[in-house]
């Protein structure tokens, strides 16, 4: 059998029956609390599910979990915590009522949301006698939004009529709607936390973007707080592991519920268990705000105005600061940084409501385009052009272009891990913009071209000063290009590919340094006498040189003695000896011929050989080993290679 899995959530004016609706498709009585059944009305948010077959697939179930949501205005936050992952709304309207204050506020809210799909129920049926009026009015009032052809199905919970019809059109329209996407990024919005004694604390909520299985680690934020799965539920059944797309209770042992007094081991609402390596919580959310055309404001949307921020299953207040403007009106759109009271967990791309400070009225909706942004320059030309670039939440080639211009360079690994985007779709995004020649390919890493392209301008620039400034050198230090190129920076990531990319390019790498290939070192004029002096002596002393302090005794003597050396022209033996470098090749060639005729000589017959000194033939016998021309065996030395 294959089961495809979705959520659907109420929404509603407050006594239209939405509760009932649940319980007559279901079974069900979605309210669970004492003063719910008092009060005769939805405070909270209730949990059921459904099993439908799909038209035409009779092996193809639809495992459907349904949210339902309060509809008084009092509790309007509860239902923002009930529908932040749904694949369709069920919008319920009452025959006798039609459209009400909390209708609209419900619908502005879905479509904030993102909310595209929806089944309209007009329940209550057998309460008027102008049915196609009501129908008018509804359509007249989706007319201009994503739902205006919604279906509509009139219902009656006591007669029964239309609840089979309901089911039907659900299930067309879930079958038409696409699956929630695992893209490798889990995360359970938490809406319940409680206490099971013998089990220990239970998270419920829907997972959304990936999956999770029992005894995987995972972390919870806000604040990173480690835990481990014993077991997962889902639609009341034990299973390995549960899906995107689904509602899911999970058993955190490690962790408490939201009345204990350790806030490292607190879990409630607004929560969310996640993977442990898919980002940090912020305490900074620079976003694109709308208010819609349809809203009518209690009071206006202005700078620096204390809200509350819906995102997920939680809510925080924050302060609003708006860019390019000092007010927003209905039907106008904005980019604003939002500061944070308390810290949550955020994506780029998700998307979010924002209510007045008595959570009276609903302000506007949002999206997440950076969710680590600075505090400082949020106005700045270059941050509002980053910004605009991301204003089309769903465009990935934005997103990845608009970071490695941030950025520079990026690990592909790390690129908009924080992000509503899968692994794939970035890396597909990645390669037209190196192929468009927006973006450059560093292997393991990623860089804007641009940024790129001026970078190895840099490089080529510092080595070629390096050469004008000391032409006795044999090239740039890399540790120096490298601090000259990037700093204290995280780009520095970069430099072995730039070293490499260098070297394709006319550089040559040699030991520490890097130079021009047509780079040829030379004394500068204040050296040459020195240098002169000392390669007259190295000459003319062929293997008895002087000792190293008295063939340089001062500091001119001794750079001229260190580029003779870089240069190959001298040849270093030990700490004290230095040999003239066609005297150390005719040595060499000496000491070869000598073991090839006898196969074996000590250092000795060595010195014998060559006519000099102990003091010369031992370094230089050490030096033959150094270079792998021989190889001592006890006291005496053969040919390495014979």
């Amino acid at each position: 059998m294959n089961v495809d899995h979705f959520i659907f959530a109420t929404a509603g004016h407050v006594d239209h029956g939405k509760s009932a609706l649940v319980r007559a498709l279901t079974g069900v009585d979605p309210d669970r609390l004492p003063e719910e059944k008092a009060r005769g009305i939805t405070i909270d948010l209730g949990f059921a599910h459904l099993d439908l077959t799909a038209p035409s697939a009779p092996d193809r179930t639809l495992r459907i979990g349904i949210v339902d949501v309060p509809g008084h205005e009092d509790f309007v936050k509860n239902m923002v915590a009930g529908v932040g992952s749904i694949d369709m709304a069920l919008l319920v309207v009452a025959a006798d009522d039609g459209w009400m204050p909390q209708t609209e506020e419900h619908l502005q809210i879905l479509a904030y949301l993102g909310v595209r799909r929806a089944v309209v129920a007009l329940t209550k049926i057998d309460l008027t006698q102008s049915e196609q009026e009501i129908r008018e009015q509804i359509r007249a009032k989706l007319h201009g939004t994503s739902m205006a052809d919604a279906p509509i199905v009139a219902t009656s919970v006591v007669s029964g009529r239309g609840i089979e019809e309901l089911k039907q059109v659900l299930a067309a329209q879930f079958v038409a709607a696409p699956r929630q996407p695992d893209i490798g990024k889990p995360r359970l919005a938490v809406d319940r936390a409680f206490t099971l004694r013998g089990v220990g604390t239970v998270v419920t909520g829907t997972l959304s973007a990936g999956t999770l299985r029992r005894g995987q680690a995972v972390a919870v934020q806000p604040g990173a707080r480690s835990a481990r799965i014993r077991t997962i539920q889902s639609y009341n059944r034990e299973v390995e592991q549960a899906l995107p797309g689904s509602r899911v209770a999970l058993n955190l042992p490690d962790l408490n519920t939201a009345d204990t007094s350790d806030p490292k081991s607190r879990i409630g609402r607004g929560d969310v268990v996640t993977a442990p390596d898919l980002g940090a919580q912020t305490d900074t959310l620079d976003v694109q705000l709308e208010i819609s055309p349809r809203a009518e404001l209690s009071r206006p949307l202005k700078e620096a105005l204390r809200i509350r921020l819906h995102l997920g299953s939680g809510n925080t207040p924050a302060q609003l600061y708006l860019v390019g403007t000092q007010t927003l009106a209905p039907g106008q759109r904005a980019l604003a940084q939002l500061r944070l009271e308390s810290p949550l967990f955020a994506f780029a791309g998700d998307q979010f409501i924002l209510r007045d400070w008595p959570e009276q009225s609903t302000l506007a909706g949002g999206v997440v385009l950076d969710p680590h942004p600075p505090r400082r320059g949020f106005r700045s030309p270059e941050r509002i052009t980053f910004l605009m670039s991301r204003a089309k939440p769903g465009d990935v080639k934005a997103f990845v272009a608009s970071e490695l211009a941030r950025a520079g360079v990026v690990s592909r690994s790390s690129l908009l891990t924080e992000s509503r985007f899968s692994a794939a779709s970035i890396d597909r995004a990645l390669a037209e913009l190196v192929g468009s020649g927006i973006a450059a390919d560093l292997g393991p890493q990623a860089a804007d071209a641009a940024w790129w392209r001026e970078v190895l301008k840099r490089a080529v620039e510092a080595i070629e000063q390096a050469h004008r400034d000391h032409p006795e050198e044999m090239g740039l230090r890399l540790v120096d290009l490298r601090q000259v190129v990037f700093g204290d920076s995280p780009q520095w990531q970069a430099f072995d590919h730039l070293v490499a990319e260098l070297c394709r390019d006319g550089c040559i790498k040699s030991g520490v340094a890097i130079r021009r290939a047509a780079h040829r070192p030379a004394l500068p004029p204040r050296l040459e006498p020195s240098g002169k002096r000392i390669r007259n002596v190295l000459s003319s002393k062929a293997l008895e040189p002087p000792s190293r302090k008295e063939l340089a005794p001062d500091a001119l003597s001794q750079q001229a003695l260190r580029f003779l050396l870089q240069s190959g022209e001298a040849i270093e033996l030990g700490a004290d000896i230095v040999l003239h470098a066609d005297h150390y090749q005719r040595a060499m060639d000496s000491v070869r011929s000598l073991l090839q005729s006898r196969g074996s000589a000590t250092v000795s017959e060595m010195k014998q050989a060559l006519n000099t000194s102990r003091r010369i033939m031992v370094p230089l016998a050490e030096k033959l080993d150094r270079d792998g021309v021989t190889l001592r065996q006890g006291d005496k030395r053969v040919l390495r290679n014979r």
